[in-house]
């Protein structure tokens, strides 16, 4: 997805917790245009959780014959853009010549590098009738020695991805080692991403890592006596041995992974030098980023 400001980062609703959370997030939605999406990082009180530094849960969204996702070509650097859908399909394209068709359950990694531009749009088989989109976007910052590497796009299907079942909760592991499952997808720091479904009254035990956070995608949780409700992300102390319990049914994402350096942020650039995100201002101003193959007559603006 693309930034429509140069400020990405929201001011959201931050509650303290047990001895086990540091933060509980409470994103605001972020209008888009033809839909929303709900911001969780970065804000100004928490950047990362790991390497993650940008989570945005999109939908459910639900689009009449005609209209649906059209994100017009906009540039990266820096940067590894991570999507996974529960619902719908979106088409990726890039200045690589890719050309992939992302749906439920499989995972597109995108990593920027030294400099990609993408578009997300719909086929028209899809756009022409009544449908939905419902996922989350995220964005891993590349350690220093990878940030200026060539730019790659890897698509995994979802019969690719490991699953398993831990006392009676459902489960993936769609980037990282947990739960003793190690996904194939790519990763260039320690990360960690999980996606689980719980039904009430459920417990989850969860994987120690330097860093961690948990999204609640759909339902409520409860770590101890402190409830996690619907749309909100609690990010985690380094404590061990954290257990989750589910009020409700609920669909998590649990994200997390080593402490990165400080990043620079402005709009769809992150970088570790704040003079190497001014640069990639200014090529996308000059036109010097390379066409999205396929989708070369349209463009997002850098935003004043």
């Amino acid at each position: 997805m693309s930034i429509e400001s140069k400020d990405l980062e929201l001011e959201c609703n931050i509650d303290k917790g047990c001895d086990a959370i540091d933060i509980i997030i409470q994103p605001r939605a972020k209008d888009l245009g033809e839909f929303s999406v709900r911001r969780t990082l970065p804000t100004k009180e928490r950047k990362t959780v790991g390497p993650w530094i940008f989570f945005d849960h999109m939908g459910p969204a639900n689009f009449p014959a005609g209209s649906g996702i059209n994100v017009r070509p906009h540039p990266h650097i820096n940067l590894a853009t991570v999507t996974y859908l529960f619902e719908g399909e979106i088409l990726h394209r890039d200045s690589l010549g890719s050309y992939a068709t992302i749906t439920p359950g499989d995972i597109n990694l995108m990593v920027a590098g030294k400099g990609i531009t993408h578009s997300e749009r719909e086929r028209p088989e899809v756009k022409n009738v009544e449908h939905t989109l419902h996922g989350l976007q995220l964005w891993l910052a590349l350690p220093e020695k990878d940030e200026e590497i060539d730019p790659a796009f890897y698509h995994y299907s979802s019969t690719t991805i490991p699953g398993t079942t831990i006392e009676g909760v459902s489960l993936r592991v769609l980037m990282g080692s947990a739960y003793g499952l190690t996904s194939p997808v790519l990763t260039y720091a320690e990360t960690l991403y999980v996606e689980a479904h719980m039904q009430a009254g459920q417990i989850l035990a969860l994987p120690n890592c330097e860093e961690r956070a948990i999204y609640v995608a759909k339902g409520s949780l409860k770590i101890k006596d402190t409830v996690i409700p619907e749309f909100a992300m609690v990010v985690l102390s380094a404590a061990e041995g954290v257990m989750i319990e589910a009020t409700k049914e609920c669909r998590i994402a649990l994200i997390g992974g080593e402490k990165m350096a400080k990043r620079y942020i402005e709009w769809n650039f992150i970088s570790s030098r704040k003079e190497r995100v001014e640069q990639a201002k200014q090529d996308w101003l000059a036109g010097r980023f390379p066409k999205v193959v396929g989708d070369e007559h349209e463009f997002i603006p850098l935003p004043k």
